[in-house]
């Protein structure tokens, strides 16, 4: 804000508004909203869809085969530019078709935020669209509400406001409506202000809007995150240097291929030229952009149904490799809940699951009663440890608050404050006090045990100081509960909290997601560090991450708090990062300091966070992770992974899909690189042995029918066993490792030689007497080896080790009906005369389909055989 409006009055800031506290009209509202725009954060600049489509066309791949097609076209080869293009704009179509539908699903969840405000319009309460709010609106606030916009408060009434998202304190703010002199006052202490998106967790108040949409703070941190600069994952950096790497080699050769048949006289330097575009298409996985982009669109669709939403497509593979998962401690490892755990009354401490009593008992008529909160439809509404008390009785059959509350209706109250650490409620004759343990016990002369009341002595007063501190060290929030009779002229003042007689003692915390420490095993056994940060106190911090086995009992050293990370320098935390594994009492800001410590040593690094501080920690991170549920728009708009659950470990499930993702690619790239491989290598040695060469329109089929089709195919492969057993690939790792170079050195080769081999075997042993029929012959069974090779070469492909005997070689059904399709579309240019023609082939007999098929068992065989000499050497 350019006018520092925690410095005036309220009547300085109407004035200042042109408004009054009843409002403004619907005509001047009207003509606001023209001059200042609605009420909203600014939407990323939409890319159109021609755009879209355009930029799909980047590859260095896709450029260099959109040049093969032209030059195919030119030179009359209609039939093999065609399929070429069908490719290309399939390929891009898809591309458009996952990106929009992406940024769909999370407009659908950016709606969800804030959707009506109540407002004072011609002087009455009107509801209406967040959107349509303008400074000098007056607004109406209670417990539960989200604050549309930047205000001032008018009134506030016992409020209280959760300022997390924003400031990072953990902790709800005490707002009042008095003027703040000091020139300069931080954020978070600006207590007459209220800011857009932060919560009402108490109290009520009225208020008037004094900036709108983009000129909020929430507003002016969105604007800075455009200059943030975006990460480029370990899947956009592995495929731009395998396509940079390929593109060339691929140039070098088409290259070496039309020197060599123009200067030796073979051809034409047409033919020549048609010959090296062959090669190229040949060379050049057309597919691989393809089968990248749906083998992530399909782990994004699996990843959705476990409410993962993935907002960009690299992330699918990018969570696969994450070696550290900061995660926030609230709603994500924890339930976002208060949840009474212990009791301690009639002298014994006993789990709150064991301990059941009668709802008119002097203790749950403290927790009821001495309580704000409110019952609505959607649920219950005030601060969340009262709300936990209500909770608390709210699954025990028969009990009925409202009955409760009918019985004992309230006549007096004394709200709680900072300075006292006490409220107190009167109903009737009868006084009810919760509050601070050792405050309330300061008040306390008396004790009721087993319905009898009896003096505090202070051997009992030194038991109950031990329970609490008990209570305390396991990171339980400590409340304590008294009552007294009053007499019927006494009226409820600060004098009579005193002489109470104490009740009991609760323990309460926000319990760790049951679901989350089986996942955190998990992370662990998959050489993943989990990380826990939160605003939280330290102790409550070690509690939580001790249960969730974050760290161990015995660790003293892993906890570091905000405070200690200010007296490190950049330098000095990521020297020392690796010792710690819970960071408290951390602002947001910090976590973009820890996230580049943990980079600083080469790893990939998985954030998440709900605030708009969080923002640009989540663009930092390799990986950022949004809450769907919790999270601010300006915090899922940085993400690139949503949870529509909160939940850590849907970060874990998501983890392995990525992993899953990652080697699905893998087996696809040694597929389509191994097969295309083969083929470089028969075309190459066909051309420098002067034999009969495959034509451009046999080299594509060959590409779309059997490359393409059984590589999607792997894309969907089930994971394999003990896929969470690895650790992370890191940043070196790429889709080349692991063997998976080599592997594709040697299977294109091998497939290269046998296609050679038959095509030999034709020409020394032929059926036909005519050396045309001989060479067509011989051409035909090289056509058909090197397709039939790479269908079977995809079973190979199925694991990178592991022999495919020792898989469910059928249970993949999607891989089945590729192959049995491929195998079809292959076959039938063979067995349909009207396609032998078109794909220059003639029919073969008996014997040379046995040539064939004794060529790929011995691919088979020979492959299971290094697998088998890979296996020792592990």
């Amino acid at each position: 804000m350019a006018l520092k409006y925690y410095q005036l009055d309220a009547a300085q800031v109407l004035a200042q508004l042109h408004t009054q506290k009843t409002g403004l009209s619907q005509t001047e509202a009207a003509t606001r909203l023209q001059a200042t725009g609605p009420n909203k954060l600014s939407d990323h600049k939409q890319t159109s869809l021609l755009t879209k489509f355009i930029l799909q066309f980047k590859d260095l791949m896709i450029i260099i085969l959109m040049i093969a097609a032209f030059v195919a076209l030119l030179a009359g080869e209609g039939s093999d530019a065609i399929i070429i293009f069908l490719v290309i704009i399939l390929n891009a179509v898809f591309g458009v078709f996952q990106e929009a539908k992406a940024e769909n699903a999370i407009a659908a969840l950016q709606k969800m935020t804030t959707p009506k405000s109540r407002v004072l319009r011609d002087q009455t309460v009107q509801v209406i669209d967040s959107e349509d709010l303008v400074p000098g609106d007056v607004v109406l606030l209670e417990a539960g509400d989200i604050i549309p916009a930047d205000v001032y408060f008018l009134e506030a009434n016992a409020l209280k406001v959760e300022e997390a998202a924003l400031t990072g304190e953990s902790v709800p703010v005490e707002k009042q409506a008095n003027p703040l002199p000091a020139k300069d006052i931080p954020l978070a202490e600006q207590t007459n202000l209220g800011f857009m998106n932060t919560n009402v967790t108490y109290g009520t108040a009225q208020a008037v809007v004094v900036e709108t949409g983009m000129a909020t703070q929430v507003g002016r941190i969105a604007k800075m995150l455009t200059e943030v600069d975006q990460t480029v994952t370990p899947l956009q950096k592995n495929i731009s240097h395998l396509s940079k790497v390929l593109s060339v080699l691929i140039l070098v050769i088409a290259a070496f291929i039309f020197a060599f048949g123009t200067l030796t006289g073979r051809e034409s330097p047409l033919d020549m030229l048609l010959t090296a575009i062959s090669l190229a298409v040949a060379a050049i996985p057309e597919g691989l952009p393809a089968i990248v982009t749906i083998t992530l669109a399909l782990g994004t669709q699996k990843m959705a149904k476990k409410h993962a939403l993935i907002r960009k497509l690299p992330a699918v593979e990018t969570l696969g490799a994450t070696q550290i998962i900061a995660s926030d401690k609230t709603g994500t490892l924890t339930q976002n809940k208060m949840t009474v755990e212990q009791f301690y009354t009639d002298g014994q401490l006993k789990p709150a699951a064991q301990l059941k009593f009668q709802a008119d008992s002097k203790l749950a008529l403290a927790m009821l009663l001495a309580n704000d909160s409110q019952q609505t439809p959607t649920g219950l509404v005030g601060d969340p440890t009262e709300t936990a008390l209500i909770q608390h009785f709210l699954g025990q059959t028969g009990f009925d608050w409202d009955k409760v509350c009918a019985a004992y209706p309230r006549t007096a109250s004394l709200p709680f404050d900072s300075d006292r650490k006490l409220m107190s409620v009167q109903t009737g004759e009868l006084l009810l006090t919760k509050g601070a343990p050792d405050e309330l016990l300061r008040r306390a002369n008396f004790i009721e045990e087993a319905g009898q009341v009896t003096p505090l002595t202070k051997a009992k007063r030194q038991e109950l100081a031990k329970v609490n501190k008990q209570l305390a060290d396991q990171a339980l929030r400590v409340l304590g509960f008294a009552y007294k009779k009053l007499a019927p002229a006494d009226q409820l003042n600060l004098e009579a909290e005193q002489d109470l007689i104490f009740v009991g003692l609760i323990g309460m915390i926000d319990p760790e997601r049951p679901e989350v420490k089986a996942a955190v095993a998990e992370a662990k056994q998959a050489g993943i560090r989990p990380l826990m940060i939160t605003g939280d106190h330290m102790d409550t911090a070690r509690a939580i991450a001790i249960r969730l086995g974050i760290i161990a009992p015995t660790d003293t050293k892993g906890v570091i708090s905000g405070a200690q990370l200010d007296q490190l320098s950049d330098q000095e935390l990521a020297q020392h990062v690796g010792e710690y594994s819970v960071y408290a009492r951390v602002a947001p800001e910090h976590k973009v300091r820890i996230v580049k410590a943990w980079q600083a040593h080469g790893k990939i690094v998985a954030m998440t966070g709900d605030g708009v501080n969080d923002a640009p920690a989540l663009k930092t991170a390799d990986i950022g992770v949004g809450m769907g549920i919790t999270g601010t728009e300006v915090s899922k708009n940085a993400a690139d992974i949503v949870l529509a659950d909160d939940n850590f470990a849907t970060i874990i499930l998501a983890v392995k899909e990525g992993r899953k993702v990652f080697a699905n690619i893998q087996k696809a790239i040694q597929y389509l690189l191994s097969a295309n491989l083969g083929e470089v290598l028969t075309l190459f040695l066909m051309t420098i042995f002067n034999w009969s060469i495959f034509a451009p329109v046999q080299i594509l089929w060959i590409n779309l029918v059997t490359d393409t089709f059984p590589a999607i195919a792997l894309g969907v492969e089930p994971g394999d066993k003990g896929l969470m057993d690895q650790a992370p690939r890191g940043l070196k790792s790429n889709f080349l490792s692991n063997g998976v170079g080599f592997n594709i050195i040697y299977q294109g080769l091998l497939e290269g030689l046998l296609t050679l081999g038959v095509y030999l075997y034709a020409i020394c042993w032929p059926v036909h007497q005519d050396p045309t029929l001989i060479h067509q012959d011989a051409l035909t069974m090289a056509y058909i080896t090197l397709g039939f090779l790479q269908l079977v070469h995809a079973f190979n492909c199925k694991s990178l080790t592991a022999s495919v005997f020792s898989k469910q070689i059928f249970a993949n059904k999607f891989f089945n009906w590729a192959i049995l399709t491929s195998a079809l579309l292959l076959a039938a240019t063979i067995f349909i005369p009207q396609f032998n023609v078109l794909f220059h082939v003639s029919p073969l007999n008996l014997s040379q389909w046995g040539v064939v098929l004794l060529a790929g068992a011995l691919l088979v065989i020979i492959v299971e055989l290094v697998k088998a000499y890979q296996r020792t050497k592990k």
